[in-house]
């Protein structure tokens, strides 16, 4: 197969520099060993070519290895605001009912009680109750059995989304003409990635050309945002806005949280947000502004505390 037949997704990423390269990857599956694995493969002729290489990963992969991997996905039916890839994948739980609905949180909280990560299937094309039956019967598994049935279905995962990198037909990654952008928010007065903030993306082509608003998106529960928009061509300064005051009052109000399993996991999060009660949150948003030179991915995180925030490069 020659260069010229190899999908124009699959090129764009044979073409991008190490972080565009690496960002990309990580937003199919969150282990850093099968991201690093599939980065050294590099570059690859067809499609054929890259899932043998996920296969080959996925079959290497430690326990810690699936551990890492398992904790980049959210529960089945409860995916996280902003994340389109896992609401897409998890579309059979959308018009489920609410007895449905509560008998899958229950379902999972005893899952997770059991083998200590969140229940893991490949949900493309499945409804709510095949779901429901699938995890009915996987509870009773002994933990060996079920970390390889994870694996096997972390793979499909995989490849599903690498199916779509391969055949996206507009540049959503860094190239040789334009950049990327990422960013993840650490919540520093507790340690913890800041939930739920929206971010919105701006971009121009020189300080004294107009702002174009691309969009936004609204960080998981890691903090990060996974569904940034693309940055057109010529752009040289980026602009991130993220709404921090509704992060803060939220913390503030978080005695009134939604549910059993969000009460279990914000327990050891919730920041202690604004101590003066009532006051007015001191930072409403933060904005940053940097330059970026095309071909390269910029992951900007922003390290948030109620009465300060620093950003820095990273990668």
């Amino acid at each position: 197969m020659t260069s010229n037949s190899t999908p124009p997704g699959l090129a764009r990423f044979n073409e991008l520099g190490e972080s565009g390269a690496l960002a990309a990857l990580r937003e199919v599956c969150a282990s850093t060993a099968w991201a690093a694995r599939l980065l050294t493969a590099r570059p690859y002729t067809t499609a054929d070519e890259l899932y043998a290489a996920n296969d080959t990963a996925m079959a290497e992969l430690t326990a810690a290895d699936l551990e890492e991997a398992m904790a980049g996905h959210p529960p089945i039916g409860r995916p996280r605001p902003g994340d389109a890839t896992s609401s897409r994948e998890q579309r059979g739980m959308a018009g489920a009912s609410e007895d449905l609905r509560a008998e899958m949180l229950e379902l999972n909280l005893a899952y997770q009680e059991k083998f200590g990560h969140v229940f893991l299937i490949c949900a493309t094309g499945r409804t709510g109750e095949e779901m429901r039956d699938a995890v009915r019967e996987r509870i009773g598994n002994a933990p060996e059995r079920e970390r390889e049935i994870v694996r096997g279905e972390l793979g499909k995962i995989n490849r599903i989304r690498l199916a779509r990198l391969v055949a996206e037909d507009r540049p959503a990654m860094s190239t040789s003409t334009t950049a990327s952008v990422s960013t993840h928010i650490l919540d520093t007065s507790v340690g913890r990635p800041a939930r739920g903030v929206a971010v919105r993306l701006s971009a121009r082509t020189g300080r004294e050309a107009d702002w174009q608003a691309l969009g936004g998106s609204v960080t998981d529960a890691d903090g990060r945002c996974k569904d940034l928009p693309a940055l057109p061509e010529g752009t040289l300064q980026v602009r991130l806005d993220f709404a921090v005051e509704a992060y803060f009052e939220d913390k503030r109000d978080s005695g009134n949280e939604r549910d059993v399993e969000n009460k279990r996991a914000e327990a050891q999060q919730d920041a202690p947000a604004n101590r003066d009660g009532g006051a007015p949150v001191f930072f409403p948003e933060v904005a940053i502004t940097f330059a970026v030179v095309p071909g390269e991915h910029y992951h900007v995180p922003l390290l948030l505390n109620p009465f300060g925030y620093s950003v820095y490069r990273g990668s």
